[in-house]
């Protein structure tokens, strides 16, 4: 198995994992009543607020709902596609070797 093949496979599944999280995240937002400090939410929440605390310095909820998890997604999304995706900088590598 050669690095780019290894750096994929590992990459790939950071990003999907974060896609995931995210996801629940958002989810999540729907049931305000869920404590996020009780477990397993909790460890959505460690994971992604992180990312989250900074963005919404930046970007404030509109209308009380916080945008910064779907915001998030598309960069998690972006980034994968542009690394992993069928036309992705580390496919067109894997193919090269």
């Amino acid at each position: 198995m050669s690095a780019v093949t290894l750096t994929n496979w590992i990459l790939g599944s950071i990003l999907g994992l974060m896609i995931l999280l995210f996801l629940f995240r958002i989810v999540l937002t729907w049931y305000p009543q869920v404590d996020l400090k009780r477990f397993p939410f909790n460890v959505i929440a460690v994971t992604t607020e992180p990312f989250l605390a900074p963005l919404r310095k930046l970007v404030p909820p509109i209308g009380g709902v916080d945008i910064t998890p779907v915001i998030w997604l598309g960069i998690v999304s972006l980034l994968r596609e542009l690394l992993l995706g069928q036309q992705g900088l580390l496919t067109m590598a894997t193919r090269l070797h």
